[in-house]
């Protein structure tokens, strides 16, 4: 309440004695809301170097100036900063870090176009929409792989970097009557890039990814290339889409190359194109399907579909189509592990080490230890293997003995069988 009673001050000082002088009717409160859900999530600056902190040190009259300013239309947002972040091939993704005060001029349209947006998704549009999350999506894709032989494995080339703003500009009208809401949703699209060395790049198409607004827009500009057009002319084929992340599901493989081919035609019409290597026909081989293809398996979300040994309620074994943590997955979780350096820590106690590794490894049993999770337990056990070389490393008792390394790991994890996440997700069961 401190907070409007200064944006009320200030009003009073610097508003304009006539309300009809504001072209765009925006509540202050709206701008309020948008600044605490932008605190909430935190982030980096923007090229202004302003953080969150310091961007509240003069709170009231920083939202109420962009108030001010959005509500006149004088409202132009600054560059994104570019960040780019290494992805698990040795290529890096470009993000798009904005400023505070754009994310908050953002998150003011956002949260007035999400809930117009969301009552016309389709359901099985999966990514960035609150109450829905990649667990679904993984779940329904299991459940359409027992079902469906056939899966198309799309990869879109570049898709942040490629959506044409003039597409995407239509589908905005179709949901924003707002003038100012369909203004600054253009600003943003064609606000330009820095560069690390100060170079500003100007953007004719796509979309930053790391602003407050881009998942919003791209799933609005995917639903009606993709999502729509799926329903209108392929309703029997299931899917399921997070983001640009798609996969789906065909009786044949007939059925399958043709559903490809009309798929390359739709999306060039929307100025989109498949990767020409990633996007694949995948046979979803398990125990009864016995023909053979050269694609059996494919990554979807962080995990591998593939055959799997797996055990009915009956305790028989046979071999199901499931999804379990990808290779690329742990490639980059082992080498998280690696660059801890946890045997040459032998300052540190064993606690010390649990309160390093456990948030990360928590993250890691909440995601992928969701489905068929025994790949996973067996990569974390390779957490105790450092342990004990940490333990060789630090006790001289120790030295040279690894099966007397593995017995002390073993007491302790006894005595103290929570202290690391790994240990109570792996030998909790009995899986010792």
């Amino acid at each position: 309440m401190a907070l409007f009673g200064l944006l009320r001050a200030t009003t009073v000082q610097q508003d304009d004695p006539r309300p009809e002088a504001k072209p765009f009717d925006i509540p202050k409160r709206l701008i309020h809301e948008a600044w605490k859900r932008v605190a909430a999530n935190k982030g980096a600056p923007g090229v202004d170097k302003e953080s969150i902190q310091a961007y509240e040190n003069q709170l009231g009259q920083n939202l109420y100036s962009l108030w001010n300013r959005m509500s006149s239309g004088s409202y132009f947002p600054k560059p994104v900063r570019q960040v780019l972040i290494p992805k698990g091939d040795g290529q890096t993704r470009p993000l798009g870090i904005p400023t505070v005060n754009d994310r908050v001029a953002q998150m003011v349209v956002k949260m007035i176009l999400e809930p117009r947006l969301e009552s016309v998704f389709h359901h099985s549009s999966f990514g960035y929409r609150p109450g829905r999350n990649a667990h679904q999506a993984v779940g329904q894709a299991r459940r359409n792989c027992w079902r469906y032989d056939w899966v198309v494995d799309m990869d879109m080339k570049a898709f942040f970097d490629t959506i044409d703003h003039d597409l995407m500009m239509r589908a905005i009208e179709k949901h924003a009557p707002e003038r100012w809401i369909r203004l600054y949703i253009q600003r943003w699209l064609q606000s330009p890039v820095e560069l690390a060395d100060g170079e500003q790049q100007e953007r004719c198409c796509g979309t930053p990814q790391g602003g407050v607004i881009s998942p919003l827009l791209a799933n609005l500009y995917l639903h009606y290339a993709f999502d729509v057009w799926m329903q209108k002319y392929h309703p029997s084929i299931p899917f399921e889409r997070y983001a640009d992340d798609i996969v789906c599901h065909c009786r044949s493989k007939e059925e399958g190359e043709a559903l490809l081919n009309a798929l390359q035609a739709r999306l060039a019409e929307c100025k989109l194109q498949l990767h020409p290597v990633k996007t694949r026909l995948v046979y979803c081989k398990d125990g009864k399907r016995k023909g053979e293809y050269s694609n059996t398996s494919f990554d979807f979300l962080g995990f591998s579909f593939h055959a799997r040994t797996v055990q009915d309620r009956e305790g028989n074994l046979f071999t199901g189509f499931n999804p379990g943590v990808s290779r690329k997955a742990l490639k980059r979780m082992s080498m998280a592990i690696r660059n801890l350096n946890i045997n040459r820590c032998t300052t540190w106690t064993l606690p010390m080490l649990a309160a390093r590794l456990n948030p990360m490894v928590r993250g890691w049993v909440t995601y992928y230890g969701a489905f068929y999770p025994e790949p996973l337990k067996r990569f974390l056990v390779r957490i105790d293997l450092r342990l004990g070389r940490w333990a060789r490393n630090k006790y001289k008792g120790l030295r040279g003995h690894k099966r007397q390394s593995w017995a002390w790991l073993k007491r302790c994890r006894e005595s103290l069988p929570r202290m690391f996440v790994h240990w109570d997700f792996v030998y909790s069961k009995g899986d010792e």
